[in-house]
C-alpha cells in the first residue's frame, strides 16, 4: 500500500502514538521499526486503532539507506524521525550510532523522495543550552551530548541538501508508556525514598503531554510557515520541581521532601546513596524557553494544551498502575482518589458496580483481578488504607469502607477476603439495605489463629525481604505475576509493619465477629461463605458454605473460574444489583 507518511522509530513511546494519531487522521502510514512490528500492532489493537491504512516496514537507521525496501515508499511526503537511543550509561559510540549518524541517514534518505514535503526531526528542549557550548561526552554524558551533536548535524545536512526541515524540541513527554527520566524520581517519591531534592527551589523540569505533542507533530507539515522552523514544546505552566513533587506527593498520599541538596554535592555522593544517575543532573537548571512560536502554530490548527496539573496526576496514576513500566495497566478505570480522609488506590466502577471486592493481607486489590475479569457485571475494588498502593490510614477501615461505598447506587454483591471480612460484615450489619449479598471468602475470624504472620517476631523483616516467589510459596499460591505488586508494596516505608499489626489486631476481634455473623443473616437476605478445601473453618458454620476443591486460603488466585462462577450465581439469586431497599 502506498504511504504518504513514514515514521521512523514507530515502535517507541512517541513513535507509536504518532502512528496512531496519523492513522486516526486518515493518512496512509508506513511504520518503520527495528525488528518485528508485532508489538506495535498489538499496541495499536489495544488502542482500538484501525490499521487498514498501515504498512509496517523493517528499518535500521544506523545504515545508509536505512535498510528499507527499494520500492514502495516513493509516495511519501512527510518523514518523521522519532527514533532515538534514550538511555543513561551508554557509550558514545552507542549513542552516536542512532542519535547522530542515524538521524543524518534519515535526512539523506528523505532528500531523494520525489514528493517530499517535510522532514520532522525530534530533538530536545535542552538544545537551547547547546547554542552556548559544544557537546562534551565526558561532561554531559553520551545521551545528552549525542542529542546536541545530532541536532547540529541534522540541521547542517538538511541545509546542504535543500531538505525542508522542522525541528521539534520537546521537554519531558509524559503519558502512558513514559517510565524513564522524571519517572524515576516519581518512583522514589512513591516508595518513600526521596528524602531531598537535587538543586534548589527554582529548578525547572518542564513537561508536555504525549497526546498534545503527537497532535502538534502531525499538524506541522500542513503549515507552510513551519518549514525550517524550530519549536520548543513544553508547558510553561509546569510547576518548579519542588512544587511539581509536592503536587504528586499530595495526589499519591505520600510525604514530599522539603530539603535540597546542591547539584555539585549530589554529583560527588555515591550513586547508591543518591539513587540518581549522574547524567540526569545536566537537566537540572532554572532556564526558561521561548515557546511563543509553538503556541502560535498550535493556535492556528486549533490545538490546546491540557491543564498540566491534571496531566501530571494522570501520569502518576499510570506509573503506579503499571509498576513504573513493568506490567500492563488494568483495562478498568484506575487511580488515586480521596475516600473519606484517605488517599486510596481505586480500580473499577465507582457508582454502579455489580460487585465490590475487598482484599485480604498481605495482598492488594489486584488479587481479585482474575475473578473480576470473569464476572458478569462491572466491579469496584480498592487497596485498603495503609496497604497496597493506598496512603497511610487516617480513619478506621469501617469508616473508610462507608466512604468508599457512599457514591455506589444499587445493591452490589459485597465480596471480602480474609482480613477484610470484618469490615465487610460490620458494614452489612449497619447498612443491610445497600448490600445485595454478602460473600465472605476464607474469613480469618472463623479459622485457627496459627498464621506465622500473627505469631512470629520475625514477621516484619521477613515480609519486608520477600520475593514474589517466596511470598507465593508462603501463601500457597502459584507465582504467576499476581504477587509482584504486593512485594513492591511491602517494601514501602512502614508497610510490612502495618500488615503485621493489622492482622494481630484482627485476631483479637474473632469472638465479636463470630457473634456479628450470627446476627447478619436476619438483616441481609443472602450471606454465604466460600472456602478452600485445604483451608477448613475452625468450627462448622450455620451459613451456606461453598468449598472449592484443592484450594487453600486464596481461592481467588488459585481457582478464579470457580469463585467467579459462584459469585455470578449469588448475584442472580440476590436480584442482580437492584436499587437500594428503603427500610421504614
Amino acid at each position: 500500500m502506498p504511504a504518504n507518511s513514514v515514521v521512523f522509530g514507530a515502535g517507541g513511546f512517541i513513535g507509536r502514538s504518532l502512528v496512531s494519531e496519523l492513522l486516526r487522521r486518515g493518512q496512509e502510514v508506513a511504520a518503520a521499526v527495528h525488528g518485528s512490528g508485532d508489538r506495535l500492532l498489538e499496541w495499536l489493537a489495544d488502542q482500538q486503532v484501525d490499521t487498514g491504512r498501515l504498512t509496517v516496514v523493517p528499518s535500521d537507521i544506523t545504515r545508509p539507506g536505512l535498510g528499507l525496501p527499494e520500492h514502495g515508499l516513493d509516495d511519501v511526503r512527510d518523514v518523521y524521525n522519532t527514533a532515538a537511543r534514550f538511555a543513561f550509561g551508554m557509550s558514545p559510540a552507542e549513542a552516536r550510532a542512532v542519535n547522530v549518524e542515524g538521524a543524518v541517514h534519515v535526512v539523506e534518505w528523505a532528500a531523494a523522495l520525489p514528493r517530499l514535503r517535510r522532514v520532522v526531526h525530534i530533538s530536545g528542549y535542552r538544545m537551547a543550552a547547546a547554542e552556548a557550548s559544544s557537546p562534551d561526552y565526558r561532561r554531559d554524558g553520551a545521551y545528552e551530548a549525542s542529542k546536541r551533536e545530532g541536532d547540529a548535524a541534522v540541521r547542517a545536512r538538511a541545509h546542504a541538501l535543500g531538505v525542508p526541515l522542522t525541528v521539534a524540541n520537546p521537554s519531558t513527554v509524559i503519558g502512558p508508556g513514559q517510565s524513564v527520566g522524571l519517572a524515576d524520581l516519581v518512583g522514589e517519591l512513591w516508595r518513600g525514598r526521596l528524602v531531598a531534592l537535587p538543586g534548589g527551589p527554582d529548578i525547572f523540569l518542564p513537561v508536555v503531554g504525549l497526546d498534545y505533542f503527537v497532535q502538534f507533530l502531525a499538524s506541522v507539515p500542513e503549515r507552510r510557515e513551519s518549514a525550517n522552523g524550530t519549536y520548543w514544546l513544553l508547558d510553561d505552566a509546569t510547576p518548579t520541581l519542588p512544587r511539581l513533587v509536592a503536587l504528586l506527593a499530595e495526589h499519591m498520599g505520600v510525604r514530599a521532601p522539603r530539603r535540597f541538596v546542591p547539584v555539585g554535592v549530589v554529583k560527588r555522593l555515591p550513586r547508591a546513596l543518591t539513587r540518581a544517575d549522574p547524567e540526569t543532573l545536566s537537566f537540572l537548571s532554572t532556564d526558561r524557553y521561548d515557546t511563543a512560536p509553538s503556541r502560535r502554530l498550535a493556535d492556528s490548527v486549533g490545538l490546546e494544551m491540557p491543564p498540566v496539573r491534571e496531566a501530571l496526576r494522570a501520569w502518576a496514576d499510570e506509573l503506579v498502575a503499571t509498576r513504573f513500566g513493568r506490567v500492563r495497566a488494568p483495562r478498568a478505570a484506575y487511580g488515586f482518589h480521596q475516600v473519606g480522609t484517605d488517599r486510596t488506590w481505586v480500580v473499577g466502577e465507582r457508582e454502579r458496580p455489580g460487585y465490590v471486592f475487598l482484599h485480604g493481607l498481605p495482598v492488594n486489590a489486584d488479587s481479585w483481578s482474575p475473578v473480576a475479569d470473569r464476572v458478569d457485571a462491572p466491579f469496584l475494588a480498592a487497596d485498603l488504607p495503609g496497604f497496597g498502593r493506598s496512603a497511610r490510614a487516617r480513619q478506621s477501615h469501617d469508616a473508610w469502607l462507608a466512604a468508599l461505598l457512599a457514591p455506589v447506587r444499587g445493591r452490589p454483591v459485597l465480596v471480602a477476603h480474609s482480613y477484610s471480612c470484618g469490615p465487610a460484615l460490620r458494614f452489612a450489619l449497619r447498612h443491610p439495605e445497600r448490600v445485595g449479598a454478602l460473600v465472605l471468602v476464607s474469613p480469618a475470624f472463623l479459622q485457627p489463629a496459627s498464621s506465622w504472620l500473627t505469631r512470629s517476631p520475625l514477621a516484619v523483616p521477613a515480609l519486608r525481604g520477600m520475593t514474589a516467589e517466596r511470598l507465593a510459596g508462603s501463601l500457597g499460591v502459584p507465582h504467576e505475576g499476581h504477587l509482584d505488586g504486593p512485594v513492591d508494596d511491602l517494601r514501602r516505608a512502614g508497610a510490612a509493619l502495618r500488615v503485621v499489626a493489622a492482622l494481630r489486631s484482627a485476631y483479637g476481634q474473632r469472638a465479636a465477629l463470630r457473634s456479628a455473623l450470627r446476627r447478619v443473616t436476619s438483616t441481609v437476605g443472602t450471606v454465604e461463605l466460600v472456602i478452600g478445601s485445604l483451608d477448613q473453618l475452625e468450627e462448622p458454620s450455620h451459613l451456606p458454605v461453598t468449598e472449592i476443591a484443592s484450594a487453600g486460603h486464596y481461592p481467588q488466585l488459585t481457582h478464579p473460574e470457580d469463585v467467579a462462577r459462584h459469585l455470578v450465581a449469588v448475584r442472580e439469586r440476590s436480584g442482580g444489583g437492584a436499587p437500594p431497599v428503603t427500610r421504614g
